[in-house]
C-alpha cells in the first residue's frame, strides 16, 4: 500500500510581526530626529514660487541627461537666492534676540513681505503713548542696531510699521487719532535706532492704526497683541 504524501506546510508568518515592530521603531527614531525649526520656510516658499513662475505658457521638457543642468538652473534662480538670504538673516535674528524672545518682548516670523521682527508695544510704550520706555527697551534697541548693521542684512531695505488696537486715543494724549499714534511710534523707533548707529536711509515708516490687527480686539489680552511695532526686512517685491 502506497504511503500518502504529506502536504507541504505553509511558510510561517511569525517574522511579519518582528518586521512590523522594526519598521515602527525606525519610524519613531526618524520622527524624533526631525527638527521643524531647521526647516527654512522662507527659502521653501521662494523656491516653490520660482518653480511655479518658471513654467509660464507650458511645461518644461527635458532631454536625456539634462536633469543635472536643470538642478543647477533652479539653484541659480534669483528668487531662490533671495530666499536663501532671508533664511540666513532669520537665523541671525533668532540668535541675537534670544533674550527678547524668551521674555516675549519680540517675536520673529516671516510672510510674503519678508522677515518680520515684531516689538510687543506694551514692552516699549505706555498705553496711548509714543514715548519709548528706555529703561525697558534700551538693551533690545542695542541688539536691533547690531542686527541691522550685520553683514547678513547689508544692503537690504526695511520698513517700520506702527499698529494700535481699536481703543480711541484719549483727549489728553496729544494725538488726534490712532493714525498719528501708530505713525509716531514707528518714527520714534527709527530715531532711536539711528542714535545707535543704524543708517536711516535704509528705512521707511508707516502707521496703520487699528486697520491691520494681529487678532480680534475683543479682550484686553488680544488688544495687547495688536498694539505692536513691526520691523520688516523687505523682500525685493515689496520695496
Amino acid at each position: 500500500m502506497a504511503k500518502k504524501k504529506s502536504e507541504p506546510q505553509k511558510p510561517s508568518t511569525a517574522w511579519q510581526g518582528t518586521y512590523g515592530d522594526m519598521i515602527t521603531l525606525m519610524l519613531c527614531f526618524f520622527v524624533m530626529l526631525y527638527d521643524p525649526s531647521e526647516t527654512d520656510a522662507i527659502q521653501m516658499a521662494e523656491l516653490a514660487a520660482s518653480l511655479n513662475n518658471s513654467t509660464s505658457g507650458g511645461g518644461i521638457s527635458t532631454s536625456a541627461g539634462s536633469l543635472a543642468d536643470l538642478g543647477n538652473t533652479v539653484s541659480s534662480l534669483p528668487s531662490t537666492e533671495r530666499g536663501r538670504n532671508l533664511g540666513t538673516a532669520k537665523k541671525k535674528a533668532v540668535s541675537i534676540f534670544q533674550p527678547d524672545i524668551k521674555t516675549n518682548k519680540i517675536t520673529i516670523t516671516s510672510d510674503e513681505r519678508g522677515l518680520v521682527i515684531t516689538l510687543m508695544s506694551d514692552s516699549f510704550f505706555d498705553e496711548g503713548s509714543a514715548d519709548l520706555n528706555m529703561e525697558e527697551s534700551r538693551d533690545t534697541l542695542l541688539r536691533l542696531s547690531k542686527f541691522f548693521n550685520s553683514e547678513e542684512v547689508k544692503g537690504r531695505r526695511f520698513r517700520i510699521e506702527g499698529h494700535t488696537d481699536n481703543t480711541p486715543v484719549s483727549s489728553d494724549s496729544g494725538f488726534k487719532s490712532n493714525w498719528e499714534l501708530s505713525s509716531q511710534r514707528a518714527a520714534n523707533v527709527l530715531h532711536y535706532l539711528s542714535d545707535f548707529g543704524v543708517e536711516e536711509k535704509s528705512f521707511s515708516i508707516a502707521g496703520y492704526a487699528d486697520t491691520r490687527p494681529y487678532t480680534v480686539n475683543d479682550t484686553p489680552e488680544t488688544r495687547a497683541y495688536n498694539r505692536r511695532v513691526d520691523i520688516i526686512m523687505l523682500d525685493e517685491g515689496h520695496f
